[in-house]
C-alpha cells in the first residue's frame, strides 16, 4: 500500500514539537508588555507604594505657598532657593504619577456583569483595557501627573515681561489649586482598590492610627500654608491700596506698583520710600486702624512672613492644628467675605476631622487595648467571685497565676474559634506548622511516617498548666495524652498504694505522659471506660503542651494500622516511663532472687565440703546417709549401724553422741530443701526473663515471696 505525503504534514509536525516545549523554556515577555492581574501581589504592592507617594505629593504642593516672602521694607519677593528644592522634589514625585498611568494601561479588569458568583471574568485584551481606561480615569490621572508648577516657575514666569512677585504668587497659587483637585480625587479610588484587594488600608491598629494622624496633619498643613499665602496677599492688598491713594496726592515721585517688588533697585524707589506713608500705614504691628488685617494680623505680629523657611513652616502647621482642634473659635476675623469664608471652612473641616478621622483614630487606639480591657474585667470578676466564695489564699493565688499565664501565652486570642472558622485544608496546614516540630521531638513519634504524624497533629490541642497543678492522679481515669513542649512535670507512683514503694521521675520537653491511653486505644474491643492512671503527674513549672484526647487517639488507632506494629509497640515500651518503672521493679526482684539463690548455693557448697571432709570419712555413715537420703522417711533413716558410725565419729571428734545425731538430721533436711529451692528459682528466673509481647501491664512482681 502506498502512502501519499501531504505538503502540510511536516509543518504541522514541527508546530506540534514547538508547542510541546515547556513554557519555562519559551521566551518570556518583557515586563512593560505584560498584562497584570489587579488582584496580584505585584499590583497590590505597587498600589501601597503609590498611595504613600500620593500622600507625599499632597504634602509637597502646599509648599509652593511658602515661596512669596516679605523681603526689604515695603516690598515682596520670591524665595528662589526654596523654589529649587520644592520643584526638584516635585519632579521626582511626578515620575511616579507618570508610571502609574503606564501601569494602568497594562492592568486587566473584571468584565462588568460577569461577577455572578466569585471573582468574575478577567479581561486581558490590551485594546479593551486602554479603551476603558481612556473613558474613565485617564483625564484625572493625566491632570495629576502634569508638572504645572515646574512649568510656571521655570518657563512661564521668566518669559513674562515685567513679571513681579505678586504676579508670580497669584499665578503659582492658582496653578497649584487647580492641580491639587485631581490629585486629591485620585486618592479615593486608590484607597478603594487597596481595601478591595487586602480588606483594609491599615493592617494593624497602630498603622491605622498613624494613617489618620497623617491625614489630620496634612489637613493642618494645607490650612496653615493657605493662611500664610493669604496673609502675604493681605499685606500686598494694603500696600496696593495705599499706593493707589498716593497717586492722587502730591507726593513726588508718585507711587508705582513696581516699587512693591524687591527686584527693583532704583533711585526713584529709594526716594519714594523716604517720603511715602505706605509702609507706616500698612504696619500690622502698630495697628493704627488704618487697615484691617483681621485673622492675618498674627502673621505680622510674630514676623512669620520674614522668618526662615523651617520656622515659618512649623509655625503655620501649628496654627492650622490649633484652629482645627478649636473649630476656629480663637480666630479674630474681619468682615471681609473671603476671610469669613475661610474661617467657616476651617470650622467645618475641623468638625469633620474630629467626628470622623479622630473618632477612627480613637477606635484604632482603643482596639489595641480592647482585649487587654476585657482581660482586666475578667480578672476583676474572678477576684470578686473568689472573695464571694471565700476561697483559701493559696487557691486564690493559683487561680491568679493561671489567668496571668493564659494571658501571656495567648494574649486573649481565642485560637479555637479562629481555627474553626478556616477551611479544613488550611486548618490542617496550620496544625502541621504549629505541632509537627514539637511532635517530632518526642522520640516515640519520631519513628512514625508523615501520614500518621499529620493525623495526630490535626487533632492536637494546646494545653496550659501553671505550677503545682495536678494533671493526672493515680487511680483516676486518663482522658488525654500530653506531649510536653515547654516546662517540667513530676511523675510519681506508689504502684497502687504498695507499702514502702515510691518511684518519681521528672518529665521535660519531648517527653509524654498518659501512655495508658495508648494501650486502651490499641485494643479493638476496648470498653467505653477509660483506663486508670498508674502515676500522679504534677507540674513543677509553667507547662505548655499539646493534648491528644481519648476519642481522637482511638480514631487514629483505628484508621492507621501502622500504630499496631511491633516496632512501635517496642518503642513505646522503651520510651514509656511507666514501663521503665515496671522494668526496674522486675530487675530488682530478679536481683534479690539471684542473691538468695547464690547464698543458698554457697551454703550447699559449705555443707558438701563439711560432709566430704568430716562425715564422709566414715564409710558406714556414707552408706547410711545415702540410703537415708534416698528414703523419704520421717525418722531420717536412723538405725543401729548409723548410730554406731555416728558414735565412732563423735569419739574421734570428741563430741557427745546426742548433738551429733541432731546435727546429722538437720544437715540432711537442709540439703534436700536447698536443692528444691534452687530448682524452683531457676525455673522462675527463666520464665521472668521473657518480656511480654503486648502493651498491657505485666504481672506484679512479689517482693515478699522469698523473704
Amino acid at each position: 500500500m502506498v502512502h501519499s505525503f501531504h505538503p502540510y504534514a511536516a509543518a504541522s509536525a514541527r508546530f506540534r514539537q514547538i508547542s510541546s516545549v515547556p513554557f519555562s523554556l519559551r521566551k518570556k515577555k518583557a515586563w512593560w508588555s505584560e498584562i497584570y492581574d489587579p488582584g496580584s501581589e505585584t499590583v497590590t504592592r505597587w498600589n501601597h507604594i503609590f498611595f504613600v507617594i500620593c500622600i507625599i505629593g499632597l504634602f509637597l504642593d502646599p509648599l509652593f505657598f511658602f515661596l512669596p516672602i516679605i523681603g526689604k521694607e515695603g516690598c515682596m519677593d520670591v524665595d528662589l532657593k526654596i523654589s529649587i528644592y520644592v520643584t526638584s522634589i516635585r519632579t521626582m514625585a511626578d515620575l511616579f504619577y507618570i508610571f502609574q498611568v503606564l501601569i494602568k494601561f497594562r492592568t486587566a479588569f473584571i468584565k462588568p456583569g460577569s461577577r455572578v458568583f466569585g471573582r468574575g471574568q478577567l479581561v486581558t485584551d490590551p485594546w479593551a483595557i486602554a479603551s476603558r481606561y481612556l473613558r474613565k480615569d485617564f483625564s484625572i490621572d493625566l491632570a495629576a501627573c502634569l508638572p504645572i508648577p515646574q512649568i510656571v516657575i521655570w518657563f512661564v514666569i521668566p518669559a513674562t515681561r515685567n513679571s513681579t512677585a505678586a504676579y508670580t504668587n497669584h499665578t503659582l497659587s492658582l496653578m497649584v489649586l487647580i492641580q491639587y483637585i485631581p490629585r486629591f480625587i485620585q486618592l479615593f479610588p486608590l484607597n478603594r482598590r487597596i481595601a478591595k484587594n487586602t480588606g483594609v488600608v491599615a493592617r494593624t491598629a497602630w498603622s491605622g492610627a498613624v494613617y489618620n494622624l497623617v491625614i489630620f496633619t496634612l489637613t493642618a498643613h494645607i490650612v496653615g500654608s493657605s493662611w500664610y499665602v493669604l496673609s502675604v496677599k493681605r499685606q500686598y492688598e494694603c500696600w496696593s491700596q495705599k499706593c493707589f491713594d498716593e497717586r492722587n496726592g502730591t507726593h513726588s515721585p508718585s507711587c508705582n506698583l513696581k516699587f512693591l517688588d524687591c527686584k527693583l533697585n532704583s533711585p526713584e524707589r529709594d526716594a519714594w520710600l523716604k517720603n511715602t506713608k505706605v509702609v507706616s500705614d500698612c504696619d500690622a504691628i502698630k495697628d493704627e486702624g488704618k487697615f484691617t488685617f483681621g485673622m492675618f494680623k498674627e502673621a505680622f505680629n510674630n514676623d512669620v512672613a520674614s522668618a526662615s523657611f523651617i520656622n515659618k513652616y512649623f509655625y503655620c502647621l501649628w496654627w492650622g492644628m490649633r484652629n482645627l482642634c478649636a473649630y476656629g473659635q480663637d480666630i479674630e476675623n474681619s468682615t471681609y467675605v473671603s476671610e469669613t469664608s475661610f474661617c467657616i471652612a476651617i470650622a467645618t473641616i475641623g468638625l469633620v476631622l474630629f467626628s470622623h478621622l479622630m473618632s477612627q483614630m480613637q477606635t484604632f487606639l482603643q482596639s489595641t487595648t480592647a482585649r487587654l480591657e476585657e482581660w482586666r474585667v475578667k480578672r476583676r470578676d474572678t477576684e470578686e467571685w473568689m472573695r464571694h466564695r471565700q476561697l483559701p489564699p493559696e487557691l486564690q493565688e493559683r487561680v491568679r497565676r493561671f489567668v496571668q499565664y493564659q494571658w501571656i501565652a495567648t494574649k486573649g486570642v481565642d485560637e479555637k474559634a479562629i481555627l474553626n472558622a478556616l477551611p479544613l485544608d488550611i486548618r490542617r496546614q496550620i496544625q502541621r506548622h504549629l505541632c509537627l516540630a514539637h511532635v517530632r521531638r518526642v522520640p516515640f513519634f519520631a519513628q512514625m511516617d508523615d501520614q500518621l504524624l499529620d493525623a495526630i497533629c490535626e487533632r492536637l490541642k494546646s494545653s496550659l498548666n501553671t505550677r503545682d497543678t495536678y494533671i493526672f492522679r493515680e487511680g483516676d481515669p486518663v482522658s488525654e495524652m500530653l506531649f510536653i513542649v515547654r516546662g517540667e512535670l513530676e511523675s510519681a507512683t506508689t504502684d497502687g498504694g504498695r507499702t514502702g514503694f515510691f518511684n518519681s521521675i521528672t518529665l521535660r520537653a519531648g517527653d509524654f505522659c498518659g501512655e495508658e491511653l495508648l494501650t486502651w486505644a490499641l485494643v479493638p474491643s476496648s470498653s467505653l471506660n477509660l483506663p486508670l492512671s498508674t502515676r500522679t503527674v504534677k507540674s513543677l513549672t509553667e507547662v505548655e503542651a499539646f493534648a491528644l484526647q481519648a476519642e481522637d487517639l482511638k480514631y487514629v488507632a483505628s484508621q492507621f494500622k501502622r500504630l499496631h506494629s511491633k516496632k512501635l509497640q517496642h518503642a513505646f515500651r522503651y520510651y514509656s516511663h511507666q514501663w521503665r518503672t515496671w522494668g526496674a521493679c522486675y530487675i530488682q526482684v530478679a536481683w534479690r532472687r539471684y542473691k538468695k539463690r547464690k547464698l543458698a548455693l554457697d551454703l550447699i557448697k559449705e555443707e558438701e565440703y563439711y560432709y566430704t571432709h568430716v562425715l564422709d570419712q566414715d564409710p558406714d555413715y556414707n552408706n547410711e546417709s545415702t540410703s537415708g537420703a534416698d528414703d523419704d522417711d520421717d525418722d531420717g533413716g536412723e538405725g543401729p549401724s548409723k548410730t554406731s558410725s555416728l558414735s565412732s565419729a563423735a569419739e574421734q571428734l570428741h563430741i557427745p553422741l546426742g548433738p551429733a545425731i541432731l546435727a546429722s538430721k538437720f544437715a540432711a533436711n537442709t540439703k534436700r530443701g536447698l536443692r528444691k529451692v534452687a530448682t524452683r528459682l531457676d525455673h522462675e528466673a527463666t520464665s521472668s526473663a521473657t518480656m511480654p509481647k503486648k502493651l498491657f501491664k505485666p504481672n506484679e512482681p512479689d517482693f515478699s515471696e522469698d523473704s
